[in-house]
């Protein structure tokens, strides 16, 4: 990958004339008169918009599993005259979207998989719909409808400007712990973009060029014997026990690694009756740092903790890799175009209605809000910010091409992710309003980028700068294919 860099710089220099003569016909003012253009396009579908998330939050298909959401997206984008390929990367809801010619490609990316057990109406207290059915607590039907808004309205500007360039939408699935991104990362479908943007969800609006801890999952599975468990437990090689030793080891190297150090794991099975001694019991691991390569250590110790309980337990392990995340490289030179280009949309403005929707959701935190009702309409400092909390398979694009997002919004300030408060408010026009000022903002910085040659090379010399010359993408998660039936 090191040879990318002056490859796109060349082409750029060939291109600064084009965007010059661009300039010079139509001068600045006309520029920004366009741009508002484009913003009074989305707004003027904001109906349907809203209608295409709200058909993908009733949904609320899992990872792998998207298939109504992922065709609906696919065909707003063939109706509006992209060429669409499905099925990308063995992946049968993944999908590239293009539309234009020659350069820059510019890439935006669409999430829209659910998490599994937190199924919620669009109401401010715990209401299931299903009871433990799915629901999209993270956002993703807003993402996928947003990111597919502002494709459009940069379609439309191209035809309108006949500015050289190529717009894409990656239709990203099972970000929620399936990694669709690493595996079209790995087939190669991002070496020719010049640009990936992104965005997500939120209870704020910030543009800041932040980072993200990077994450290997796993699998763990142990066997054993079944015997009965008070006749004959002296013939029963107990499963469950070698789990609940991986478990106990892994708990004692807690006070052993470093302190940004994550790790989480639930049982997924552990047997069915007390008086029967499993003969089959699983654990699902997942080990997180701000730093790729001190992931691949932590989760060699982990799946060395569980080589000692099966020892221990006289049972057998094995164990699958379900995904493998790089953390996200910041980059400034990207992101305060998107970051000026957020502020020129401007935040959230709350209906009183909204306003006390509002409060009911805050009351139900636990220990207050953190963030203030009314920050919805603000936009934070601008900054490279801290280590997140989280991962996400953006990651893995970062590394490879320079990478920029934004967090609008979209829930009652202060709520947390993968929560009933966030499926709730994702499921009113309280959600619907964030993801307007998404797509308005990728679309204005998508458009700005095609005509910023120059601020596209300073964004791969400062990937370049951070990942180091010599950088080689590897797939944290080997040569496995992506694992479909993770959700089933």
């Amino acid at each position: 990958m090191s040879a990318r860099c002056p490859v796109v710089n060349r082409k750029l220099r060939g291109r600064r004339l084009l965007v010059g003569a661009f300039v010079a016909v139509f001068p600045l003012p006309l520029v920004a008169a366009a741009q508002d253009a484009q913003i009074a396009g989305i707004d003027a579908r904001r109906d349907h918009y809203a209608g295409v998330a709200r058909q993908i939050w009733e949904w609320a298909e899992v990872g792998y599993q998207e298939e109504q959401s992922s065709e609906l997206l696919k065909g707003e984008l063939e109706t509006a005259g992209f060429s669409v390929e499905s099925g990308v990367a063995g992946m049968p809801t993944a999908f590239v979207a293009s539309y234009g010619s020659g350069g820059p490609i510019i890439g935006i990316l669409a999430e829209y998989d659910a998490l599994p057990g937190i199924s919620q109406d669009a109401v401010p207290e715990r209401s299931p719909i299903i009871e433990g059915g799915a629901g999209h607590a993270c956002g993703h039907h807003l993402f996928g409808a947003g990111s597919v808004a502002a494709a459009i309205a940069v379609k439309e500007w191209l035809d309108e400007s006949g500015h050289e360039g190529t717009i894409r939408l990656y239709g990203t699935p099972a970000e929620e712990g399936g990694a669709g991104k690493v595996y079209m990362v790995r087939d190669g479908l991002f070496d020719d973009v010049d640009v990936a943007l992104h965005w997500h969800p939120s209870s704020q609006n910030s543009a800041q060029a932040g980072r993200s801890l990077a994450n290997k999952s796993a699998k763990f599975r142990f066997s054993g014997y079944s015997a009965h468990a008070a006749g004959a437990p002296d013939r029963g090689r107990s499963a469950l026990d070698g789990v609940e030793a991986m478990n106990h080891m892994v708990n004692l190297m807690r006070e052993h690694v470093p302190q940004e150090t994550r790790i989480h794991y639930v049982i997924t099975q552990g047997g069915f009756a007390p008086n029967v001694v499993p003969d089959f019991a699983e654990v699902y691991y997942y080990v997180r740092h701000p730093y790729a390569p001190t992931v691949l250590e932590l989760f060699e110790r982990v799946a060395r903790a569980a080589e000692g309980a099966a020892l221990g337990t006289g049972t057998e392990m094995e164990y699958e890799v379900i995904h493998g995340l790089y953390d996200l490289v910041p980059n400034v030179a990207l992101g305060r175009v998107m970051d000026a280009n957020l502020r020129r949309v401007g935040g959230v403005e709350y209906t009183e209605a909204e306003r006390a929707f509002a409060r009911q959701i805050q009351a139900t935190f636990e220990g207050g809000p953190s963030r203030p009702l009314g920050s919805e309409s603000e936009i934070e400092e601008f900054g490279v910010e801290g280590v997140g909390g989280g991962s996400t398979d953006v990651g893995d694009i970062s590394w490879v091409v320079p990478t920029a997002g934004l967090s609008t919004a979209t829930w009652v300030p202060g709520t947390s992710a993968h929560s009933w408060q966030a499926v709730a408010a994702g499921g009113t026009d309280i959600g619907t309003k964030g993801m307007m000022v998404a797509a308005k903002t990728l679309a204005l910085t998508t458009i700005e980028l095609f005509q910023s040659p120059d601020v596209i090379a300073a964004a791969w010399e400062e990937l370049t700068e951070r990942r180091g010359a010599d950088f080689a993408y590897e797939a944290l998660l080997g040569d496995r294919p992506p694992p479909l039936d993770y959700r089933r």
